[in-house]
């Protein structure tokens, strides 16, 4: 009798804990209920719909890998205490319902995304409890219903200064997942490496992929098709789409170096930094990376980025053929011929299918309204966005305060940027789009979304990586998925940290706002050039927004080289 009692006693001490919902982003409504339910080995788990089975399976996993608790799969058709259920109630992509109850937990929505992002919050419940001797999880008896408030919840992964290989990518895709993000932009091409292969022009990939900012020698790093594939596929699994960019007419130098055939030209600091437009072939060229890249991602989506074309375009005005070009078409300056350029493969994007994704720079251009996209950025210039929105361009706000993840995130860090001084904090993340973009602007149905960008010239190692980007990812969240009025800063502050032991499970060397000194900062190794040298100095300084750089500190070879042992490398 006195074994039951102490036995109830210390299930009742665990189920006191379960009493937080700790769940990021902040659903849009919670109901507690009284009662708990209680997860183990003997918990049966299943769907009475086929379409579902994939979902049983992957919430099997995670929370197996979670809590080592072995959930049970019950047959199809058969009663199940965890239930996964299509309803036809919200029509809103990734709108759920989570019931918990003594008895049972329905996890229920309209659509497979939903349950998805059902079984995320069920997981995070999950994570936050501890389990008894019996390796039993009590659960608070609750009701939520929740769905995103923007359908384009991004994050935008550089690696072209500094690539980081596809388990890294595949770990980062598993945190988004777990924060119901939802749009992965992988940065592929750039001034330092190329590093997606395409197998008509295979020195892109062996030749543009050799080299990285740190280090102009650097073996090749690139992604095999084959690998690409595969993300996709890991990415899809978690509701995630890839949206690959390739850039261009500038930050071209990689694909130059490869190809030298279509360079259009240097000037001092940005060596061969455009494609040649005068050049017949170059459309044909680019026309087949592209209809090679679109064929390997399902998203039917392909960022071109079409910024900072300026750095390099002086090499256009120098030369004889470019000149002659401009003269044919009456073309008034080379602006307008950049605008030719770029409309030129936007066709040849739009004739695939797919849809025109680039930086705000081309709202000046004439690209199809109901088939581009445009990234706002640069949070200096709010005409950009207010243009974007009169050409009725859908637009995805990622401006560099608060959204780009390489600048400094508070006081006392050195190894980073900021902008004239401001940092791009957890708190300012968090509080993003609403203290910002005005009220008439911010309730366009045009805004689709937000997204952070992490450009890497800074970023050199895995452990660097993580401290840059959490616990912002978290912030993140809930800027892209929660209703303003819904928001509670103290709240999600408690959330955030009840949520740091699972980055410590995790290995996730991560930055600690409310004890700095907990994780002292990682500092790569960053080469001490002009400003004006380096594509995302010049990008977050005078362009894409660098106010200030930092470079007091540098890590040793021996961080560099435990980083680079997991990267794929090929001659």
């Amino acid at each position: 009798m006195k074994f039951k009692l102490l036995a109830a006693f210390l299930l009742f001490s665990v189920c006191v804990k379960a009493q937080n919902l700790n769940i990021i982003p902040q659903p849009q409504s919670v109901t507690k209920a009284a009662g708990q339910f209680y997860l183990n080995n003997r918990t049966t788990i299943g769907t009475k719909d086929t379409a579902l089975l994939a979902l049983v399976t992957y919430a099997q996993k995670e929370i197996y890998k979670a809590k080592s608790v072995a959930l049970v799969q019950s047959g199809t058709g058969s009663e199940s205490l965890i239930d996964l259920v299509l309803t036809n109630t919200s029509t809103i992509p990734g709108a759920y319902t989570l019931n918990i109850t003594p008895e049972r937990v329905t996890v229920s929505a309209s659509n497979k995304e939903g349950v998805f992002y059902g079984l995320m919050s069920l997981l995070q419940l999950v994570k936050d409890q501890q389990a008894d001797n019996d390796n039993n999880i009590c659960l608070q008896a609750c009701k939520i219903a929740d769905a995103p408030r923007y359908q384009w919840r991004g994050l935008m992964l550089d690696e072209s200064r500094h690539f980081f290989g596809k388990e890294k990518v595949k770990q980062l895709l598993d945190w988004m997942a777990y924060y119901k993000l939802n749009k992965f932009h992988w940065h592929l091409t750039d001034v330092q490496g190329w590093r997606i292969e395409i197998k008509k022009y295979p020195r892109l990939a062996t030749i543009g992929g050799m080299g990285n900012y740190s280090d102009t020698s650097a073996e090749a790093e690139y992604y095999t098709q084959n690998e690409i594939r595969e993300i996709v596929a890991y990415a899809a699994q978690r509701f995630i789409i890839v949206i690959p960019e390739i850039d261009m007419p500038g930050h071209a130098t990689a694909a130059n170096k490869a190809y030298p055939e279509f360079t259009g030209g240097s000037v001092a600091g940005y060596p061969n930094f455009t494609f040649n437009p005068a050049n017949e072939n170059t459309y044909q060229y680019l026309a087949d990376i592209i209809k090679e890249t679109n064929s390997l991602f399902p998203a039917h989506m392909i960022h071109l980025g079409g910024d900072e074309v300026s750095f390099g375009i002086k090499a256009w005005s120098l030369d004889t053929a470019i000149a002659r070009m401009m003269q044919k078409k009456n073309f008034d300056g080379v602006n307008q011929l950049e605008q030719y350029f770029f409309k030129r493969m936007a066709d040849t994007v739009t004739s695939l299918n797919s849809k025109i994704l680039a930086w705000d720079e081309a709202t000046g251009g004439n690209l199809p309204t109901d088939k581009t996209i445009i990234f706002w950025w640069r949070q200096n210039l709010p005409g950009q966005l207010h243009l974007a929105l009169q050409k009725n361009y859908q637009v995805v706000l990622c401006p560099r305060l608060p959204l780009y993840f390489d600048f400094l995130q508070d006081t006392g860090l050195v190894g980073g940027r900021n902008w004239n001084g401001v940092f791009n904090r957890v708190t300012d993340v968090y509080n993003f789009p609403d203290r910002q973009v005005p009220a008439d602007e911010l309730n366009s149905k045009l805004i689709v979304g937000v997204q952070a960008n992490i450009w890497t010239e800074t970023i050199e190692s895995e452990k660097r990586l993580d401290f840059m980007l959490f616990p912002r990812i978290a912030g993140l969240a809930e800027a892209a998925w929660t209703a303003p009025e819904l928001k509670n800063e103290i709240a999600f502050t408690d959330k955030l940290k009840a949520d740091f032991k699972n980055y410590d499970a995790a290995g996730i060397y991560y930055y600690n706002p409310f004890d700095p000194s907990f994780h002292p900062e990682v500092v790569d190794f960053v080469p001490r050039i002009k400003l004006v040298k380096a594509r995302s100095y010049v990008r977050h300084a005078s362009k894409r927004g660098h106010g200030k750089i930092n470079r007091k500190h540098t890590s040793s070879k021996k961080d560099h080289k435990s980083s680079k042992r997991s990267h794929k490398k090929r001659k």
